[in-house]
């Protein structure tokens, strides 16, 4: 399996004029007018024009296109100065022709005979493509080599991004130098992250504010997320006063995190309404709940606070504020009106 190596910038050396040169972004550039373009770039960054993260041991994807028939030539320039030619290579159907027009993937979703995986050094990284109509003699920069351990890819006898410009430029000196031209893409190579060894349960309520117990210990209000738990089973509980606590058992996996939504029911009590006339209206916070009969009323209702108003033809309004919290009895007597 080849690996490609965290890539550097390209530092490469001037020329004389019509001669390769170096632009302001360090790369190997024909300062002779050509109607050949080619673009390379990473699978995380289509455009080719930002530098996404890749972290050491991600396999990464590189891909070219042209506007003519031609060679296609691709090196990873490490941060270190170790260099990779990833094309042209022997693996089967990996020839570096590329058509007008078209895009070819590196390595190809067809051919599992070999990954691209990211290596350290961390940094900044960059691919160099270099398109040429004709093949180029890369004799002085590569070889494929019988006695290699990866013999599909060719072993770079150069080393460093200056010693590469060097020889790239004595390369295309021969041939018309309207006939080549490059491209570069960049990626970040970054440290791989850590596992998660902890997850979070997340609790959401219809009362705000409800308790909530983790394992029979209080850790906050619901609505908020509980985080850094390590993967287990936890038993968690919710409160809230007038309601009837909830209690579920939760699973936590590393780097997960559980929603626990519940509804919380109000508790309900019994109260009943005592008078000293038949037949008078009960209203509860302003709804009709029935008429006392045989000197009562017995309601069930949610622990709360309420308005007791007792009515009746020619007896004056009765009423009365009382706490329903374990049930109980009031007394609205009502008086006759004048």
């Amino acid at each position: 399996m080849k690996k490609i190596l965290a890539l550097g910038t390209m530092a490469l050396a001037t020329a004389a004029l019509a001669q390769p040169r170096i632009s302001a972004q360090s790369i190997i550039v024909n300062p002779t007018p050509t109607d050949l373009s080619v673009r390379v770039w990473t699978d995380k960054d289509p455009s080719g024009q930002s530098t996404p993260n890749y972290a050491i041991g991600e396999r990464i994807r590189l891909f070219v296109t042209t506007n003519q028939d031609a060679y296609v030539y691709l090196f990873n320039v490490g941060v270190n100065g170790e260099i990779d030619q990833i094309l042209p290579n022997r693996y089967s159907g990996d020839n570096n022709l590329v058509r007008a027009g078209e895009t070819r993937q590196f390595p190809r979703a067809n051919n599992p005979q070999y990954s691209l995986d990211v290596a350290g050094p961390a940094g900044v990284n960059r691919v160099l493509a270099l398109a040429s109509r004709t093949p180029l003699n890369l004799d002085q920069i590569s070889q494929f080599r019988a006695e290699q351990t990866n013999q599909g890819f060719a072993t770079v006898t150069v080393r460093g991004s200056e010693n590469l410009a060097q020889a790239l430029s004595i390369v295309v000196t021969p041939i018309p130098q309207n006939t080549w031209t490059t491209d570069t893409a960049s990626y970040n190579v970054v440290a791989p992250q850590a596992p998660a060894r902890t997850g979070s349960i997340t609790v959401n309520t219809n009362v705000p504010g409800a308790t909530v117990y983790i394992n029979d210990r209080e850790v906050g209000d619901s609505g908020s997320t509980f985080p850094n738990l390590a993967a287990g089973t936890y038993r968690v509980r919710i409160s809230a006063p007038g309601y009837t606590d909830i209690n579920q058992t939760v699973t936590v996996r590393a780097g997960v995190t559980v929603n626990v939504n519940v509804t919380l029911q109000a508790q309900r009590a019994t109260l009943t309404i005592r008078s000293n006339v038949n037949g008078a209206r009960v209203f509860v916070n302003g709804q009709e709940q029935g008429v006392i009969r045989n000197g009562a009323l017995t309601l069930t209702l949610n622990r709360d606070d309420y308005q007791i108003v007792l009515v009746a033809p020619g007896y004056a309004a009765g009423v009365s504020q009382v706490q329903v919290v374990n049930g109980g009895t009031i007394t609205v007597n009502l008086n006759r009106l004048q």
